[in-house]
């Protein structure tokens, strides 16, 4: 398996060599810079208490967790978290650790040590890349149920404040990608009732959860009003954590992990949300200075701007402008565009002739997009009358070839019996055949 794996046109020939490059190439953005002062002119949203955690909190978070999940370092199961805190003592002990937590501005090291597992991404043609291969975190599972409560008082903070961007429908409660394809649907359609063309550019921030900086995120805390002794809590939260990696039965030892937040953790949605908002903000203040009319739809690090016209060319230069600011301004928080997910998409009703002009990013170090007839977008086929014929006929073939893949699992006499094929279908055949609807 290693003499397979390439990193920077080198084979990784010995686990060491594959254990470097495997935590170089996730810890790129370790050295990139940010601008502090980007937030200066971002005023500060009314500080808000933080009450002590309650028994009602810790019950409801543990009572959403999955006990089949694979255990963190710590090898303590779900199922065995939640007997534990059904003793009153127990979770009134859990409960004080985690207001000395946030009382004091620590969090213990024994919570920051993870177990990083390298699995490979289905339906790749080639596994020659390690980008080919997600990290799933696993953490010690008390630390995990502590990490769990923080996001709901988060989020609850950052509504009542209005912290939150209009365009961010990612990484909150209540969110679905739904929500991102009804808002994309609605404003299309409002367009075309004024007799405009509408158009989409999609793009994908790059190593988005791995690229946060974590001086710009404590900044950024600040700003959106949380108690002092929650930034002070952050501060300690974000560094000097260490993981190991296991791929297969081969084990790393430890790295220092200093960049980003984890993907999975349950603080990561609610953090990334806070860092990408301010962004928003920002941008949006910079569109309606300059006069472009550009809105924004975002779902965690997949963004879109959608412009409105009568002219191809003039809300190309929209677009084109408006991906120039963008760009400058990830560079600011140390973020970067991942260009090859760069698409554009031009929604047109008319039965006529539609052949729109390309979109030439090539001076901002961007691809030359060209229109195509269908995209897909978080899970979504878009056509350019949206329609969504191609979506029912992709999902609705996906589901039937599911059920006929159940025929395997069993028959009358042996196999998997009819009320577990019934909890098969309810469960892994409809949520397929229904995405969207």
């Amino acid at each position: 398996m290693t003499e397979a794996i390439k990193h920077n046109g080198h084979p990784c020939l010995t686990p060491n060599s594959l254990w470097n490059s495997l935590h170089s190439s996730f810890n790129t953005v370790l050295h990139r810079q940010v601008d502090l002062n980007i937030l200066n002119k971002v005023k500060c949203k009314p500080l808000q208490r933080w009450n002590p955690f309650s028994k009602t909190e810790f019950k409801s978070a543990i009572s959403k967790c999955n006990d089949s999940s694979a255990p963190g370092p710590d090898k303590l199961t779900w199922h065995h978290l939640k007997l534990i805190i059904k003793n009153d003592d127990c979770l009134s002990n859990i409960i004080n650790i985690a207001d000395a937590c946030i009382n004091l501005g620590h969090w213990p090291k024994y919570f920051k040590i993870s177990t990083t597992i390298v699995i490979p991404k289905p339906n790749k043609l080639s596994y020659d890349n390690l980008k080919a291969f997600p990290l799933i975190v696993l953490l010690n599972t008390l630390g995990k149920l502590i990490e769990k409560v923080i996001p709901e008082r988060l989020q609850f903070i950052v509504t009542f404040n209005n912290c939150i961007h209009p365009s961010q429908l990612g990484g909150l409660k209540f969110k679905s990608t739904s929500d991102t394809s009804i808002a994309l649907t609605h404003i299309v359609r409002s367009g075309w009732a004024k007799g405009r063309f509408m158009s989409t550019l999609s793009f994908d921030i790059s190593q988005f959860f791995p690229s946060l900086n974590h001086r710009l995120l404590v900044l950024i805390l600040e700003k959106v009003g949380l108690n002092p002794k929650i930034t002070t809590f952050f501060v300690n939260y974000l560094i000097q954590r260490s993981t190991k990696y296991l791929w297969n039965n081969l084990s790393s030892p430890r790295f220092d992990v200093n960049v980003g937040v984890g993907q999975g953790f349950a603080l990561s949605p609610i953090l990334s949300s806070l860092y990408l908002s301010l962004l928003f903000y920002i941008l949006e203040n910079r569109f309606k200075n300059l006069k472009i009319p550009i809105s924004i739809l975002s779902f965690v690090d997949d963004g879109l701007f959608i412009a409105q016209n009568k002219s191809f060319n003039i809300f190309n230069s929209h677009l084109f402008y408006s991906f120039n600011i963008l760009s400058k301004l990830l560079d600011s928080f140390g973020l970067v565009i991942g260009h090859s997910k760069t698409k554009i998409l031009h929604f047109n009703r008319s039965q006529g002739i539609f052949n729109p002009p390309p979109l030439d990013l090539s001076l901002l170090g961007g691809p030359i997009l060209r229109p195509k007839d269908l995209w897909k977008y978080l899970g979504f086929i878009f056509n350019q009358k949206l329609s969504f014929h191609k979506h029912i006929d992709f999902y609705a073939n996906k589901a039937i070839s599911t059920v006929k893949c159940m025929k395997l699992l069993g028959n009358l006499s042996r196999g998997i019996n009819p009320l577990q094929k019934c909890l098969l279908y309810r469960y892994c055949t409809l949520p397929i055949a229904l995405y969207g609807f």
